[in-house]
C-alpha cells in the first residue's frame, strides 16, 4: 500500500481553509454570497489583488467555492501595479506563486499622478485604483469586481460618516457602478472579521505588503510615527468600547438595517431628493 502523498503549502492552505477556519472564514464567505445575493450565474468576476492580507484570502476563498460551490460563474484574478516599489512587487508576485493564484497583472501611473497632490491623496488614490480595476475587468469580459473590504471595514465606515462627515450610511455589499454601464462591485468579505483574517495569516506563516504607496514608505524611512487617520483613530475608538460592551461591533454594523424613517428628521431618497419630517406631521 503506497503512501500517501504530502500535501504541498498550497494544498494545505486551502485544507485549512474549508477545515481549521470554516467557521470564522469559509461559513461568512459563502454566507454573505448567498445573503446579498453577490454572484449570479454566468458572471465573470475580476477578484482584485492589491497584495494585503485581505484581498489575497479572497482570491483563495474564491478558488475554494469555485472548486466547491454550484454556481455557475467565472473568475479571474487581477494584479494591478500602481507603481510599487520592487520589493513589494515581488511580494505579491511571491505570495500568488506560493498560494496557487493565477493572476492577471497590468501597470497603472497612479502612484506618479498622486505624487502630485497636495494633502493626504488617500482619497484620490482609491478613487482612481477603482477606475483603473473597472476599466481593465471590463477589458477582459468581467461584469463584477470583488474588493476584500470586511466587517471590521463596514463599522469604521458607518462611525466614520458619522463622527467626521455628519451623515449616516453604511459600506454595501455590493453596488452598480456609474462611471462603468453594466458593471458592478461585490465585497464578499463583508462578513469576515479582521481578526480572524490576521489569525490565518499567522498561522499559515504569510507576509504580505499592507498599504504600499509612497507616502507611507516616506514616513517609514523618516521613522515617523504614520499619519493618524480617521480610520485609525475610530479604530481605536472602537477597541475601547469593545472593552466594557462586546457587543458594540455587532451593534454597530446592524445599525443602519434598523432605521425609522418616523424617528428620521431628515433622509434622502435614492435619487437624492432631500425629505424632512415635516413633510408628513
Amino acid at each position: 500500500m503506497s503512501k500517501k502523498e504530502p500535501q504541498t503549502f498550497q494544498q494545505k492552505v486551502e485544507h485549512d481553509l474549508i477545515k481549521k477556519f470554516r467557521k470564522e472564514i469559509w461559513c461568512k464567505f459563502t454566507k454573505a454570497i448567498n445573503e446579498y445575493q453577490l454572484i449570479l450565474d454566468g458572471d465573470v468576476i475580476a477578484v482584485c489583488i492589491s497584495g494585503g492580507k485581505d484581498s489575497m484570502l479572497m482570491a483563495k476563498l474564491f478558488q475554494e467555492l469555485a472548486r466547491h460551490g454550484k454556481h455557475n460563474f467565472k473568475v479571474k484574478f487581477l494584479v494591478m501595479n500602481p507603481g510599487y516599489n520592487d520589493e513589494n512587487y515581488q511580494n505579491i508576485l511571491h505570495n500568488a506563486e506560493i498560494l496557487g493564484v493565477p493572476i492577471i497583472t497590468f501597470e497603472s501611473q497612479i502612484f506618479n499622478i498622486t505624487d502630485t497632490i497636495e494633502g493626504s491623496p488617500c482619497y484620490p488614490c482609491a478613487r482612481m485604483r477603482r477606475g483603473s480595476l473597472y476599466s481593465k475587468a471590463q477589458e477582459l469580459g468581467c461584469n463584477k469586481i470583488a474588493l476584500g473590504h470586511h466587517f471590521d471595514d463596514v463599522i469604521e465606515t458607518i462611525l466614520m460618516g458619522m463622527l467626521y462627515g455628519a451623515q449616516m450610511q453604511t459600506m454595501m455589499p455590493k453596488l452598480h457602478s456609474t462611471n462603468f454601464p453594466g458593471m458592478e462591485l461585490i465585497r464578499p468579505m463583508y462578513l469576515i472579521r479582521e481578526e480572524d483574517i490576521i489569525k490565518w495569516r499567522d498561522y499559515e506563516g504569510l507576509k504580505f505588503i499592507a498599504c504600499a504607496c509612497r507616502l507611507t514608505e516616506t514616513l517609514a524611512m523618516e521613522e515617523q510615527p504614520s499619519l493618524t487617520s480617521k480610520r485609525a483613530e475610530v479604530k481605536a475608538l472602537i477597541r475601547e468600547l469593545r472593552k466594557t460592551n462586546p457587543y458594540v461591533e455587532s451593534n454597530i454594523f446592524r445599525s443602519p438595517e434598523n432605521v425609522s424613517l418616523a424617528t428620521v428628521v431628515c433622509y434622502k431618497d435614492k435619487d437624492g431628493k432631500r425629505h424632512s419630517f415635516l413633510e408628513d406631521y
